[in-house]
């Protein structure tokens, strides 16, 4: 077996709890990397004679002080299992691995049971959570690594739907406070949901691991998926700018056709009420169109930006997921088509948009990124919490 500092990096510490005798279990600890420069360079080893004469605020002392290097040698089952329940006591998450008999009870104690899957007993397996079917303990670091990835990812893909949710929701704000007609209808928004977001979205959660995703400390237990940073980001930031967008697209083509405010908010009731002119019901359906591209053009940008919530695009490059690519494409066949093809401008109300409009909504990506990428500058300078650490516990 071998077993690299990698646990260092993710924040977790390594104790090794075995019956075999100390000085093979010291040997062992060295041979495997177990033993850096914060354990002085040679392990701590403690018996299982000597165990069973300490307290356990003693025990607990001993856990808290010596994180590095520990070793538990000639070590009963009994005791195993209550050197986990110790280092949960000290509010750590434990993680198990064992092959035997004498291991289920702490691999049913611990937060996450992981047994041999070649080797290990059948009591062992089913006692545990995870069953490693190639019985090598350094799997466990690229099972850390997948796991951490797929939690980000769907936090990614969260925020990156959530922003389009608020981008929605401004312009039936704005008709209330201004007294405009909604600058988006409800299909249109439909076709925002159910349509253009889709593909992006779920090439979002392809994305691979993060480099340096293994020198981030475990996270709080307390940390829920959908936390208000995440919130603040999707609502507050990128959703506020993605709505502020549309709807400045929106007042851009009344304006461009010498309606002002209030001269828009004069027709707003007879256009709620399909009374108005055809001309100006005209102006309207371009008008709501422009709002529909140029949010579907923001999150472009806002998938690049979602890619990572402190990470640079720029280091993490354009190209490394070309999911988001396809996602692209096909979100712009699917927008075109609702904007040009007469049958579907009948069913989402749409109207055809001008070049010089079309051009226009190639400012909205690099706004939407660049102004993520000044949030993400700040957020790095910002020191990082130091969170709580988990304990995986190996048995030989």
């Amino acid at each position: 077996m071998t077993l690299t500092c990698q646990e260092c990096l993710a924040g977790i510490q390594v104790t090794m709890i075995t019956g075999d005798y100390g000085l093979t279990a010291a040997a062992i600890a060295e041979k495997i990397g177990l033993i850096n420069e914060k354990s002085n360079g040679k392990p701590r080893v403690i018996t299982g004679e000597k165990l069973g004469h300490l307290s356990d605020a003693q025990l607990r002392q001993i856990l808290h002080k010596h994180q590095h290097g520990l070793v538990f040698a000639r070590v009963m089952p009994e005791q195993k299992l209550r050197l986990v329940q110790a280092y949960k006591n000290l509010g750590h998450v434990v993680a198990v691995t064992g092959d035997g008999v004498n291991d289920a009870p702490a691999l049913r104690a611990a937060n996450i049971g992981i047994a041999m899957g070649k080797n290990g007993t059948d009591v062992a397996r089913e006692a545990a959570d995870i069953v490693l079917v190639d019985d090598n303990f350094a799997t466990i670091v690229t099972a850390i690594e997948q796991g951490r990835a797929v939690y980000q990812n769907i936090r990614k893909f969260i925020t990156y739907i959530l922003s389009s949710n608020m981008a929605e929701f401004l312009p039936f704000l704005a008709m209330v406070f201004l007294k405009v007609p909604p600058a988006l209808v409800i299909l249109q928004i439909l076709a925002i949901d159910l349509g253009t977001d889709m593909l992006p979205a779920l090439a979002l959660g392809a994305e691979r691991p993060e480099k340096g995703i293994m020198t981030q400390p475990p996270r709080k237990k307390s940390q829920t998926l959908l936390d208000i940073p995440l919130m603040l980001r999707a609502y507050c930031f990128l959703g506020l700018l993605e709505g502020l967008a549309g709807m400045t697209g929106f007042f851009l083509v009344w304006w461009a056709n010498g309606y002002g405010i209030s001269q828009l908010q004069a027709v707003s009731s007879s256009i709620l009420s399909q009374s108005a002119s055809a001309t100006t019901m005209a102006i309207y359906h371009q008008a709501t169109t422009a709002t529909l591209a140029v949010i579907v053009a923001c999150q472009d940008g806002n998938v690049f930006a979602c890619r990572s919530e402190r990470v640079s695009i720029f280091r993490l490059g354009f190209l490394t997921n070309r999911l988001i690519w396809l996602g692209i494409a096909v979100e712009w066949v699917l927008i075109l088509s609702i904007i040009y093809s007469p049958t579907l401008q009948k069913i989402f109300a749409t109207a055809a948009l001008q070049p010089s409009q079309l051009l226009l909504l190639l400012i909205c990506p690099p706004l939407i990124l660049i102004a993520d990428e000044l949030r993400k500058r700040i957020v790095r300078q910002t020191p990082k919490v130091v969170f709580e650490d988990s304990i995986p516990i190996r048995f030989s």
